[in-house]
């Protein structure tokens, strides 16, 4: 059976999917979630994402489960280490197999776990925002909050 949970936060209508047992998405997409309930596990997603969102939480301690191949898994896996509130480029990030810079690209950009694998901390290696599932706008905001909260200083000035 599976479960759903909606949180509005600063950026808009998360939805969370899950089965009894794992988290099989977080996102910003529209989702018809109209015959799906809250259960236990969405319901503890919902919470420590509004505890990130407040600033009070920076690990997320819930099973997540994404259908991918074993290299999509590795990448995502490889997603969870990129420290709270800061980046690293795309060339860093595959710099253990840089032949694969556009395999590993792309399964960030398949990643269906918006925030808790954090696929927004990838950033091009010109330094410059690139691709974000939710848009450019709310990768920006992310990475802006998060070096806030961390105190790592401000990724753009402010008036």
């Amino acid at each position: 059976m599976n479960y759903a949970s909606v949180i509005e936060t600063p950026i808009g209508k998360l939805i969370i999917l899950a089965d009894e047992d794992f988290v099989h998405a977080v996102t910003f997409e529209e989702k018809d979630i109209a015959d799906l309930t809250e259960n236990e596990l969405t319901v503890k997603v919902a919470n420590q994402l509004k505890e990130y969102f407040n600033g009070n939480l920076r690990d997320f301690d819930f099973a997540i489960k994404q259908k991918g191949t074993e290299f999509q898994h590795e990448v995502w896996q490889d997603l969870l280490n990129i420290p709270f509130g800061e980046t690293t480029t795309y060339a860093k990030f595959s710099a253990h197999n840089p032949l694969a810079i556009r395999a590993i690209a792309a399964a960030n950009g398949k990643n269906n776990i918006a925030i808790v694998v954090p696929c927004h901390r990838v950033i091009g290696s010109n330094g410059k925002l690139v691709g974000y599932a939710g848009g450019l706008w709310r990768k920006q905001w992310l990475l802006q909050y998060e070096r806030e909260v961390a105190q790592k200083g401000q990724t753009e000035l402010k008036f």
